[in-house]
């Protein structure tokens, strides 16, 4: 090969590690933690019931005016380790999102989940909305190795376990 055959080769080799003429993509390098906001004492210590669950819960969610969905994130011994308020609905829905609900058990490490909502109509019947959900979280735990112990839909003095029908 001749020195000018070698000076050409090296040329097209050095264009082709030149970056491109379009603008580069900025990439952001991220920590995630959880940050406690407050915290309580739970007496029992553990969630063994669905009626322990209601208890629990009952005082984030009977007094609001629209419907919240929240997530208990459990250890391996059911004991929750975290509540979050997933999301914020209107007066009759909560949409949510299976990334949205397991994120903050994620980045609980926890063994489990218990979601609930409210019905701020007083009005603890599943919507065909809820059950759908349901499912759509039970499967997504499931790929993930986090189960969906129960999903609650709480109002004022009763309250509906979508486990003890059948949906989880």
């Amino acid at each position: 090969m001749s020195y000018k055959n070698v000076k050409q080769e090296q040329l097209k080799l050095f264009e082709q590690s030149l970056p491109s003429k379009s603008a580069a993509k900025r990439v952001n390098i991220v920590s995630l933690k959880v940050v406690k906001e407050t915290s309580f004492l739970y007496p029992e210590r553990n969630v063994k019931s669905p009626e322990d669950a209601y208890k629990l819960l009952k005082q984030f969610l009977v007094e609001a005016d629209r419907e919240y969905f929240l997530v208990v994130c459990l250890d391996t011994k059911n004991q929750p380790t975290a509540i979050n308020v997933c999301h914020m609905g209107s007066l009759n829905a909560s949409i949510v999102h299976p990334r949205e609900v397991l994120k903050p058990a994620i980045l609980s490490n926890s063994a489990s989940i218990i979601v609930a909502h409210n019905h701020p109509s007083n009005d603890p019947t599943p919507s065909k909305e809820d059950i759908e959900v349901t499912k759509r979280l039970v499967e997504a735990g499931k790929i993930i190795g986090i189960e969906v112990l129960d999903h609650l839909i709480v109002c004022a003095d009763k309250f509906v376990s979508l486990k003890e029908k059948g949906y989880c």
